[in-house]
């Protein structure tokens, strides 16, 4: 049997990426690419893997929920093409400004600074060291807004686990009358956390290290986290095995030895009366509730926005 080799005509580059649809997909992925062949494949890897969480690709801008451009800095006026393609980009989130946007690839890892800050139109860069956020994050910040807004403020919130700060800034910017601290340990992700940060000046509180040791003594009203979840031994599609860094995936050998850790940190940084919202897998939900019976009630299994029980919230008890 012959090997089949996939050519990819970089030809196409700067034409939006389009994948078979599936009709219960109810996001909408607008994804361009500029570079070499390997950032169109980059491309494929990211709408499959947002394929599974509830995208379908659209090649009509204006009625995407996310916007994706992959760059390349080697090829000739590369940065010129995306800036322009930024401020199409830009244009067209004034009519529809819940539409994200992010940056990809190596240009982004280069030129973060500048697409934060000087373009003010990319919400979120991500690159390597960092997890990709998720459709299900989307839901459990909407949820978490509803309860900040019944509470008298200022309200005080940590994200652990906070990535990219996807959730961090999302809270911060929804909701002004926060205090957000976001948490996070590996050295890699911090420093895209740094950049979006920045680029939102917002009242975000940064602090890297474990969240097992950190934040000694400090008391809150809100706590989000997107703890590693994967059981160790658990073989992940090509597609996420090798674009996702392994530390944001594995929670041990079960999969729940992290997000238990992540559960006791929230016992002890939250007030009585404080709320967590948790993320896990969608068979996960009954041991998390087991995790959180000991100091927690009121626990909550919640799907997220494609129908799937992806996390949990629960209430403090008393202490």
């Amino acid at each position: 049997m012959k090997n089949t080799v996939k050519i990819i005509d970089e030809k196409i580059q700067g034409k939006a990426l389009v994948t078979e649809k599936k009709t219960e997909n109810s996001k909408k992925l607008f994804i361009e690419s500029y570079g070499c062949q390997m950032n169109m494949n980059d491309s494929e890897i990211v709408a499959s893997i947002l394929d599974k969480e509830g995208y379908n690709t659209t090649q009509i801008l204006e009625e995407a929920d996310l916007v994706l451009v992959n760059t390349c800095s080697i090829r000739e006026k590369a940065e010129t093409t995306v800036r322009r393609r930024l401020q199409k980009y830009n244009a067209v989130k004034k009519v529809n400004p819940t539409m994200k946007v992010g940056v990809l690839g190596c240009m982004a890892e280069r030129l973060k600074e500048k697409f934060l800050e000087e373009e003010k139109i990319v919400d979120l860069v991500v690159g390597p060291g960092v997890l990709v956020p998720r459709p299900e994050t989307e839901g459990l910040v909407e949820e978490v807004l509803k309860h900040i807004a019944n509470l008298p403020g200022p309200v005080s919130v940590i994200d652990l686990g906070a990535g990219s700060g996807a959730m961090a800034i999302s809270i911060a910017t929804e909701a002004p009358n926060t205090h957000v601290i976001a948490v996070e340990k590996s050295a890699d992700a911090i420093e895209w956390l740094k950049q979006n940060v920045a680029f939102y000046d917002e009242s975000i509180r940064i602090v890297q290290g474990d969240v097992a040791e950190v934040l000694d003594g400090v008391k809150c009203d809100v706590v989000v986290a997107n703890p590693p979840y994967v059981p160790d031994s658990q073989p992940l599609p090509k597609d996420v095995a090798n674009f996702e860094p392994a530390i944001a995936l594995f929670g041990g050998p079960d999969g729940l030895e992290l997000p238990q850790r992540f559960i006791i940190a929230a016992a002890r940084l939250l007030k009585s009366g404080g709320l967590l919202a948790i993320e896990h897998t969608e068979t996960q939900g009954a041991a998390i509730a087991k995790l959180l019976n000991t100091d927690f009630n009121q626990i909550a299994l919640h799907q997220d926005l494609t129908g799937r029980p992806r996390w949990t919230s629960a209430i403090r008890g008393n202490q």
